[in-house]
């Protein structure tokens, strides 16, 4: 119902309803009211209406308050948004810096201003030059998020209208640029050449044959399409050629700097080999013979005093150099981790090497099974070092693989096994490969009675396994290598095992040179400039063969009298070329009525400038020759 303002929405019931049983009632007001309220809310027992909230979402005083439809309103309001700034982006794609708005601003100028300068050559009328400029207008800003229809579109158009043909320029390089994939392309192309021949024959007139328009068709869109949409297949296989290399080179520095680092890390960790294993031997025996010799009581005092300061030092140094081959072996392992048996380099570093890859934007899965069990320090050390070893070697060899490291707590043995899936894609080139790890693996393992494998898994990834005993009574077991020359890394050409660990199929050389985009688009690009040729050769050809059909010599003309049969007179003249001489009809002296005229290119010199020709007209009727004329004429 409707209601005035300040008036006071009040509901009579028509009868005595039930609680909460809407009656129909007149609202009423000071001055004048109209329409039936429908909506109150019956008291029971009283049958007078109370005030009520009806059903369309109305206030008590009869006032329209905010409610679930003005939400509803603006949540579509805000769904029409982003569908049209979804739209708008989808069509005019970024991103907008100030070259490309540049770019894009001179390119729409020239476009729409050759466009115009064709239009108003053609001498069309007043709306024509504004309707096309605009449509120029419009498909070029389009092109960069539409290429395909804005391609086709244009292609249509240019069989018909000439000013779309800067247009087409434009439109192939942005369809050859951005449509990546090589079969749609050509069917783009295919599909515009089509659009072109076809727009270009229906809109031609009877004087050039069918045939010669194809061909004039054909000759436009491999220069103004083919050739652009060639370069700009280029221009981007060149540019993704050229991030392509930049991440490789990106990643090479990155396996430079970690080949050298483990370098460094390998030879520090020798020299505090050799510094535990030569010199703390040597100190120990000094040592051990100096306390012998201070308990000796055939030396004197001042002897004894001696021997004292001797192992004293000797004990000094040891504790030296136990803290220097600390440093070295802290600094040769990661961070976060420590020495064998330490809180880094035993079983419970396993699962911050799997915390540091994963924080490196690697799959890691990390499992353990069976009953765990106290180890050796030195095997905990060798299952550590052999994780860390094939962690590094799949970071290297098969970037972005996801990678499982396993646990297993077998009977009489640890099983530490690292495997990897197939890589997304080969490392690029070479990789760069110190041929020292599984080397150095397989002697961890033999120094604690175990072996390692490794080899290709049947997934096209890589796996690792090492089985190390619980107990063993320092006989080292002899390793299992892999198939291919010992002591080369995984992935390493010499190894002669497969692709290596991570990588899932060789990366063999020439794939590229395959693929090579240069190649590839100067092959298209002469094999364009070899049908444009080969267009030339044949309009050429055609050209002067729709000459010589058009011309006639004057003594031919001379020998042809007024009065003879058409059948004889058209068997003297050449075949005539409409296209040639249809710039003469209408000039010369005024034809007979109801004759049929042909007209004629004469061979006689003489004429000025090119626009300036001797003609020969022939007038039949009723299958007579009924007039002749020999004239200059002007084009």
């Amino acid at each position: 119902m409707a209601a005035t303002p300040g008036a006071t929405d009040r509901t009579t019931a028509a009868g005595t309803g039930p609680a909460g049983g809407a009656t129909s009632g007149t609202a009423t007001s000071g001055t004048a009211t109209s329409g039936t309220a429908t909506s109150g809310t019956a008291t029971s027992g009283t049958g007078a209406g109370t005030p009520g909230r009806d059903r369309g979402g109305r206030g008590r005083l009869g006032r329209g308050t905010p409610g679930r439809g003005t939400g509803r309103a603006a949540e579509r309001r805000a769904a029409l948004g982003g569908l049209a700034g979804r739209a708008v982006r989808r069509v005019l794609p970024g991103p907008w810096g100030a070259w490309a708005l540049l770019r894009e601003g001179i390119g729409l100028l020239v476009v729409s201003g050759l466009a115009a300068l064709i239009v108003a050559v053609a001498h069309r009328g007043p709306l024509e030059p504004v309707l096309y400029v605009a449509a120029v207008a419009l498909l070029f800003a389009m092109r960069r998020g539409l290429p395909v229809p804005v391609m086709l579109v244009t292609a249509a158009g240019a069989g018909a209208i000439d000013s779309f043909a800067p247009l087409l320029v434009c439109a192939a390089w942005s369809a050859g640029y951005r449509v990546t994939r090589a079969l749609p392309t050509l069917g783009v192309m295919a599909a515009s050449f089509t659009l072109i021949t076809a727009t270009a024959v229906l809109h031609g007139d009877d004087v050039v044959p069918a045939k010669g328009i194809a061909g004039f068709a054909l000759g436009g869109f491999l220069l103004f399409a083919a050739l652009p949409a060639l370069a700009g297949r280029y221009h981007a296989q060149r540019r993704a050629l050229l991030v392509a290399l930049r991440e490789r080179n990106d990643q090479l520095e990155r396996e430079r700097v970690m080949i050298a680092h483990q370098a460094r890390l390998r030879e520090r960790h020798r020299i505090a080999q050799d510094m535990h294993d030569s010199l703390g031997h040597q100190l120990a025996l000094i040592s051990v013979h100096s306390g012998a010799l201070e308990v000796d009581r055939s030396l004197t005092d001042p002897q004894r005093a001696a021997v004292g300061v001797l192992r004293q030092a000797a004990v000094a140094a040891m504790r030296e150099l136990r803290v220097v081959v600390g440093v070295l072996h802290e600094e040769s392992a990661p961070p976060g981790a420590g020495r064998a048996g330490g809180s880094g380099g035993g079983l419970d570093g396993i699962g911050r090497l799997a915390e540091s890859s994963r924080a490196a934007g690697a799959a890691v899965e990390l499992s353990r099974s069976g009953d765990a069990r106290p180890l050796p320090a030195a095997t905990e050390h060798a299952a550590y070092r052999i994780v860390q070893e094939a962690l590094t070697n799949a970071h290297k060899h098969a970037p972005g693989a996801p990678l499982t490291v396993a646990l297993r707590y077998e009977p009489d043995a640890l099983v530490v096994e690292v495997a990897n899936g197939p890589a997304p894609e080969p490392p690029p080139g070479q990789v760069v490969s110190g041929g020292q790890g599984l080397t150095g693996l397989r002697e961890r393992a033999r120094l604690v009675g175990g072996m390692v494998h490794a080899g290709p898994s049947g997934e096209g990834g890589w796996r690792l396994a090492a089985v190390l005993p619980y107990d063993h009574d320092g006989a080292a077991a002899p390793a299992e290598g892999t198939a291919g020359r010992p002591g080369a890394l995984p992935g390493d050409p010499a190894a002669g095992a497969g692709p290596g660990l991570g990588t899932g199929r060789p990366a063999g050389p020439g794939r590229t040179g395959l693929r090579n985009p240069a190649v590839g688009c100067a092959a298209g690009a002469g094999a364009v400039v070899l049908a444009v040729a080969g267009l030339l050769v044949w309009g050429g050809l055609a050209f002067v063969q729709a000459l010589d059909d058009a011309t006639v010599s004057k003594s031919t003309y001379e020998s042809i009298a007024v009065g003879s049969a058409e059948a004889d007179v058209r068997a003297k003249l050449p075949a005539g070329s409409r296209a040639l001489t249809q710039g003469y009809q209408g000039t010369g002296p005024t034809p007979p009525a109801g004759a049929s005229c042909s007209w004629f290119i004469s061979d006689e010199p003489g004429a000025d400038g090119f626009d300036d020709e001797y003609v020969a007209r022939f007038c039949f009727k009723d299958g007579v020759l009924i007039d002749k004329q020999h004239y200059r004429a002007k084009v």
